[in-house]
Protein backbone atom coordinates (compact mmCIF):
# COMPACT_ATOMS: atom_id res chain seq x y z
CA UNK A 1 0.00 0.00 0.00
CA UNK A 2 1.58 3.48 -1.17
CA UNK A 3 1.37 6.14 1.32
CA UNK A 4 -1.53 8.23 -0.27
CA UNK A 5 -3.59 5.16 0.06
CA UNK A 6 -3.36 5.17 4.00
CA UNK A 7 -5.77 6.83 5.91
CA UNK A 8 -4.77 9.45 7.76
CA UNK A 9 -4.50 9.39 11.94
CA UNK A 10 -7.56 12.08 12.45
CA UNK A 11 -10.29 9.90 10.80
CA UNK A 12 -12.56 8.30 13.17
CA UNK A 13 -13.25 4.97 11.91
CA UNK A 14 -16.44 4.23 14.57
CA UNK A 15 -17.65 7.83 13.37
CA UNK A 16 -17.80 6.83 9.94
CA UNK A 17 -20.28 4.92 10.16
CA UNK A 18 -21.68 1.58 7.67
CA UNK A 19 -21.47 2.32 4.18
CA UNK A 20 -24.73 2.10 1.65
CA UNK A 21 -24.39 0.04 -1.24
CA UNK A 22 -26.42 1.88 -4.10
CA UNK A 23 -27.61 4.75 -1.95
CA UNK A 24 -27.22 7.09 -5.10
CA UNK A 25 -27.73 5.06 -8.07
CA UNK A 26 -30.95 6.20 -8.80
CA UNK A 27 -30.54 9.48 -8.54
CA UNK A 28 -27.42 8.99 -10.59
CA UNK A 29 -29.32 7.22 -13.36
CA UNK A 30 -31.84 9.99 -14.32
CA UNK A 31 -29.32 12.26 -13.93
CA UNK A 32 -27.21 10.90 -16.26
CA UNK A 33 -28.02 10.23 -20.22
CA UNK A 34 -24.31 9.28 -22.02
CA UNK A 35 -25.27 6.78 -25.10
CA UNK A 36 -22.26 4.76 -26.20
CA UNK A 37 -21.78 4.50 -29.82
CA UNK A 38 -20.20 1.79 -31.73
CA UNK A 39 -16.84 2.10 -32.71
CA UNK A 40 -17.39 2.31 -36.44
CA UNK A 41 -19.51 5.33 -36.17
CA UNK A 42 -17.14 7.13 -34.10
CA UNK A 43 -15.59 8.36 -37.79
CA UNK A 44 -19.13 10.24 -38.86
CA UNK A 45 -19.56 11.77 -35.36
CA UNK A 46 -16.59 12.31 -34.06
CA UNK A 47 -17.87 14.53 -30.65
CA UNK A 48 -21.02 15.63 -29.08
CA UNK A 49 -22.09 18.55 -31.57
CA UNK A 50 -21.67 15.92 -34.45
CA UNK A 51 -23.95 13.34 -33.27
CA UNK A 52 -26.58 16.15 -31.65
CA UNK A 53 -26.84 18.05 -35.06
CA UNK A 54 -27.33 14.48 -36.76
CA UNK A 55 -29.92 13.56 -34.35
CA UNK A 56 -31.54 16.97 -34.90
CA UNK A 57 -31.88 16.40 -38.80
CA UNK A 58 -33.49 13.08 -38.12
CA UNK A 59 -35.90 14.65 -36.24
CA UNK A 60 -36.39 17.60 -38.59
CA UNK A 61 -37.04 15.09 -41.33
CA UNK A 62 -39.45 12.92 -39.41
CA UNK A 63 -41.68 15.70 -38.52
CA UNK A 64 -41.73 17.41 -42.13
CA UNK A 65 -42.50 13.78 -43.38
CA UNK A 66 -45.58 12.62 -40.70
CA UNK A 67 -46.96 15.93 -42.08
Amino acid sequence: MSKSDELKPEYDLKSLGKGVRGKYFKCYLKSTNVVVIDPDLTKAFPNTKAVNDALRKVLQNRERSSN
